[in-house]
Order: C-alpha cells, then sequence, then structure tokens
C-alpha cells in the first residue's frame, strides 16, 4: 500500500510519518511539502533514510503536479495535512489560505476521485479500500462562551479568514463523499502541541522568548481558551480514523485540556525556572499586547465520538506533555 501524506514536513504532519511508519513498516509514504516557511525537512531526519519513505517538494495547487504523482505511484489513500495555519499571517494575506486550503484541497480529492473512481458512485474494484482523510481544525466552529464543547453537529460559524478556508475545505471533501459516493473521512482538532512546532506557535514562541530574557507577548488579558492536544496523541487518532472511521463520518480529537493562555506562560515559566534558572523568574518577562482582531474566546472539543466507536484516549495530560515539550525545546534552542 502507497498512501500520500500532503504537507508531512510541517508540525503534525511529520510526527505522523514517523508515528505511522513505526506503526506500519511495510506501508510505503510519499510526503508532498512544498517546504514553506512552516516546514522543514529537518522535522523528518529520523525516517530519511527509510526506504519506504519518499520525499517530494511540491505544491498541491499544482493539479498536473497532482495527476503524474497518482499515476506514477497509484496512491491507495491520501491523509491530507498540507495547509496554512497561522492565524495572523491569515489577517495579513488571506489569499494565500485561500489558495492553498481551499483550491489545494479541491485539486487533490478531484485528482483522488478520478484515479479511484470508474463513475459517480461506482468505485474501482482495486481502489475499493482507497480512503482520503482530510485534517482540520476546531477553528472551523467558530467560539465558544464559558461554557460548552463542540461536537461533530456544532454549526460553522469560522471567524477569521484561516478558519474560514478550513471550512471551506472540510465541506469541499463532504461534498465529494455525498456527491460522488467517496471514501472519506475528516478530523477536527483542538490546539496541538509538542516537538516541532513551528516558532511562530503560542508555546514556542513563549519558551524562545523566555531563554532569550525578552518580553513574552500574551493577547489581550491572556484569558482566551484552548483545549490542548499533545501531538503523539492527534497522531494516534489520526491513524484509528484512517484505519476504522466510517466513510462519510467526521470525528472531533481533543485533548479535553482547557488552558488559558496566561495559564500556558506561567506554567512554562514556571517549568523553566526549575530547568534553567536565573536571576528571577521568568514570569517576569510576560507582556501584555494588543489583541487580535477576531480573536475566538474559547475553543472546547468535545471526543467523545472518538472514545466511543474508535476506542481512542489521549495518553498524555497537559502537565505532562508541556513538560516533554519544554525540554525538548530547550534541547533546541541551548544547544
Amino acid at each position: 500500500m502507497t498512501i500520500l501524506v500532503t504537507g508531512g514536513a510541517g508540525f503534525i504532519g511529520s510526527n505522523f510519518i514517523v508515528y505511522f511508519l513505526k506503526q506500519y513498516p511495510s506501508v510505503q509514504v510519499v510526503n508532498l511539502d512544498k517546504l514553506t516557511y512552516a516546514g522543514s525537512l529537518s522535522n523528518l531526519r529520523e525516517i530519511e533514510e527509510n526506504s519506504n519513505y519518499t520525499f517530494l517538494k511540491g505544491d498541491i495547487c499544482d493539479r498536473n503536479l497532482i495527476e503524474s504523482l497518482f499515476k506514477e505511484f497509484d496512491f491507495q489513500g491520501v491523509i491530507h495535512f498540507a495547509a496554512e495555519s497561522h492565524v495572523d499571517n491569515s489577517i495579513k494575506r488571506p489569499n494565500e489560505f485561500i489558495n492553498t486550503n481551499v483550491l489545494g484541497t479541491f485539486n487533490l480529492i478531484d485528482v483522488a476521485k478520478d484515479h479511484w473512481m470508474a463513475s459517480t458512485n461506482k468505485i474501482k474494484t482495486e481502489y475499493k479500500n482507497a480512503r482520503f482523510h482530510h485534517i482540520s481544525t476546531d477553528e472551523v466552529y467558530g467560539t465558544l462562551g464559558e461554557t460548552g464543547l463542540f461536537t461533530e453537529n456544532t454549526p460553522y460559524a469560522p471567524n477569521s479568514p484561516y478558519s474560514a478556508s478550513k471550512a471551506s475545505s472540510d465541506f469541499i471533501v463532504r461534498s465529494y463523499h455525498h456527491t460522488y459516493g467517496m471514501n472519506v473521512v475528516t478530523t477536527n482538532c483542538s490546539n496541538n502541541y509538542g516537538p516541532k512546532q513551528h516558532d511562530e506557535k503560542l508555546i514556542p514562541t513563549i519558551i524562545r522568548k523566555a531563554l532569550a530574557d525578552e518580553p513574552i507577548p500574551i493577547y489581550g488579558d491572556g484569558k482566551n481558551v484552548r483545549d490542548w492536544l499533545y501531538v503523539d496523541d492527534h497522531c494516534m487518532g489520526i491513524d484509528l480514523v484512517f484505519s476504522k472511521g466510517v466513510p462519510g463520518e467526521t470525528y472531533n480529537i481533543g485533548g479535553c485540556n482547557e488552558r488559558n493562555n496566561l495559564y500556558i506562560a506561567n506554567t512554562i515559566c514556571g517549568i523553566l525556572d526549575e530547568l534553567k534558572p536565573k536571576s528571577r523568574s521568568y514570569k517576569d518577562l510576560i507582556t501584555f499586547v494588543k489583541d487580535r482582531p477576531g480573536h475566538d474566546f474559547r475553543y472546547a472539543i468535545d471526543a467523545s465520538k472518538i472514545e466511543k466507536h474508535l476506542g481512542w484516549n489521549a495518553d498524555e495530560n497537559f502537565e505532562t506533555g508541556i513538560v516533554k515539550t519544554v525540554d525538548w525545546y530547550i534541547n533546541k534552542y541551548c544547544s
């Protein structure tokens, strides 16, 4: 079996490929990544010599490239991570998010349909188990108040160009199941953290700024809440949905670790005070800055569907996962 993983040089994609090849050493994985600023081949050093792994640099917006790859490798599955994902960047440059997240996703699933299906609602015999797995985000659901959880039935209400582009891609994938009968699944995850995340994201920024003895920027009053999911737990969930999920279904994957941004900063600074002590606490570096436009107040996921139907459970809570994460970044920034 040969599967295409898009965006596999990024944070979640690279962690997933390493995990997946350990779980399924006979599967061939082709990693297609444009290698924008958010992707790095250094994230894949531990498997770059694996004979079952192939890296190709390319853009999912290039339909001719996608068609040629399907002909060359005869993919039996697609796991689609590739996306522009930083909300701040989507506010400044929304066109890049629309092109990659919407048009790119359309190219991928439309080429997969042409390759796997003989006609509408008729899958070619040799591709009866072929599956398209779309990786999405809880941000498509908008924002929550003080209470409540996002479920798979929560109406979409995206509030940023990023989340709007991901919502659009979710609907494209959904339509290819209902219109053409394609075997698709979608997962919407909460905020990931862990090794290999790009420096621009909240947790790496806090660690990097603290170690450099620079102000740690926190938007607004720091009370915006996210549900934090350790990246390895997310990888396990993706594997389960890709292998066992019901065609056409969506599964929410969340860590059940609601923490506000100020708590995150204080926790990380407390860990650094123990591991890399200085004359004063790192907490003194926390600095409140002007809030981001359209900043959603709270995200939190109800993961009971994937837990009940596929047997998934997170191994890490936030307090264990963040220690592993801080330790990894200390080695990165201080080595």
